[in-house]
């Protein structure tokens, strides 16, 4: 099925959000605010994602969306009836277990995007948060995970392997074959008894070492 790629799950809701003239600031600048602060949090504390604590997360996105953009013809002209709360994500196992990890581990902050939207009952009952948010998916059509294979933890390990070995690489150039062999085994144990990372930890935009060993 079209939401299915490999052992991947490709779930795309969209929430309408409630539009009241007499809300101040409107709701959709509530909630763009309150992403906003997510992200700051995360850049200033390096707290992850409250996203990344829910199981089976392999990446998450929230967008508020005012309206279809008209290309010109020979598209028709259309306009949405609301503004939306678009949330994607990639998950392992099955929706329903993904989305009553949400409700148990994060509720506060989906009260406080959700409550923005028409129709949210709230995260306290986990039943009726799955059966709301499985309500406003929609099919994810021509759906592609770049590693549809793995689980989070998997990948997780395997990134966090990449830098490693990247970085062995790169501090360790010119060094003598013998002195060599004894460090990278000392690495390689190091690496295998290291904890998996944790959801959220590991970043495309960590550095990694591309000079000698004095870098």
């Amino acid at each position: 099925m079209s939401n299915q790629n490999g052992r991947v799950y490709g779930l795309t809701i969209l929430s309408p959000i409630i539009a009241d003239e007499k809300a101040t600031p409107s709701h959709d600048l509530q909630i763009r605010k309150y992403l906003a602060s997510l992200l700051a949090e995360e850049d200033l504390s390096g707290k992850e994602s409250p996203f990344a604590l829910a199981p089976g997360t392999h990446l998450a996105r929230l967008v508020v969306m005012d309206d279809v953009i008209y290309v010109g013809m020979p598209a028709c002209e259309e306009h949405l009836k609301s503004k939306y709360l678009i949330f994607e994500s990639n998950i392992d196992g099955g929706l329903d277990d993904y989305l009553r990890g949400l409700a148990t581990r994060v509720p506060e902050h989906l009260d406080a995007i959700w409550s923005h939207c028409v129709g949210y009952p709230g995260a306290a009952d986990p039943q009726r948060f799955v059966d709301y948010m499985k309500a406003c998916q929609i099919e994810t059509t021509f759906y592609f995970a770049a590693i549809n294979d793995k689980t989070v933890t998997e990948s997780l390990r395997a990134l966090e392997t990449q830098r490693a070995v990247a970085d062995f690489i790169a501090t360790h150039q010119g060094m003598e074959t013998a002195e060599l062999q004894a460090e990278f085994m000392q690495f390689a144990a190091r690496l295998n008894s290291a904890p998996t990372p944790k959801p959220g930890s590991v970043h495309p935009s960590r550095a990694i070492k591309t000079g000698g060993r004095n870098e």
